[in-house]
């Protein structure tokens, strides 16, 4: 990813300590990124709300685990339930809390543990963003042959269309925004039916089996979406 293809991407960094979000901000905005800078937990869901209305959503929050008010763990789980195309990546001291950081229950893209260099910070960021450019940039693909068209709602592959129904669409957008990254049922439930309607796990089953035949009618020897056996499922566009 180069210094043109981060100029327009704003990282929103919530760290307490003053000398390490400032050594962060320096290396981010030295490789073309925006920042902003938040050092209080509580603060955070209210500045994302303020910058979607204002268009200045960040593409990636880096978001400290321990912070004085809501905590990074509570964060990062609000986060993904109200703007799941954000990613996030954890940064901790607390090496025993990475399982949690990538589980199911919060979903974090990535996690650097402190002490850390700000160039890996760097590194890190941009590997997370190159996994979801093609994706939530239809323009910017890549290589890319599964496109989502949101106007349509209709989602193309090798530009045929694969004719999804309202949820399946909902359903592979929510995972092709956070390529590799693992969905638990109720996550996937939560973004399909947002009046919170009560479904069991096997519909969510049923959808997943219903979308994957369908991408197999264009792509048969291909599987894009992934079971996690006990866990959930995950998108994974081959490399």
């Amino acid at each position: 990813m180069s210094q043109q293809d981060t100029r327009e991407q704003r990282i929103l960094i919530v760290e307490d300590e003053p000398k390490i979000a400032r050594l962060v901000a320096d290396y981010l905005e030295g490789s073309g990124f925006a920042t902003h800078h938040l050092d209080h937990g509580d603060s955070v869901l209210a500045w994302l709300d303020q910058a979607r209305h204002h268009e200045h959503m960040p593409a990636l929050v880096l978001l400290d685990l321990m912070l004085p008010g809501t905590d990074g763990l509570t964060l990062c789980r609000e986060i993904r339930q109200r703007w799941p195309h954000i990613a996030v990546v954890m940064l901790t001291a607390r090496v025993e809390e990475v399982d949690r950081l990538l589980g199911l229950e919060l979903g974090a893209d990535d996690y650097i543990c402190k002490p850390f260099s700000p160039r890996e910070v760097v590194a890190r960021v941009k590997a997370v963003l190159r996994r979801s450019l093609a994706l939530s940039d239809p323009g910017a693909q890549s290589g890319s042959d599964l496109v989502l068209d949101d106007d349509g709602w209709r989602a193309l592959a090798d530009g045929q269309d694969l004719a999804l129904t309202a949820v399946e669409f909902q359903l592979l957008k929510v995972m092709m925004h956070a390529p590799g990254r693992i969905f638990s049922r109720d996550q996937l439930m939560d973004h399909m039916y947002r009046d919170h309607r009560i479904v069991s796990e096997r519909t969510v089953d049923s959808h997943v089996k219903k979308l994957r035949r369908k991408i197999g009618e264009v792509w048969p020897e291909r599987e894009v979406i992934r079971s996690v056996y006990g866990v959930g499922y995950k998108y994974q566009p081959e490399e």
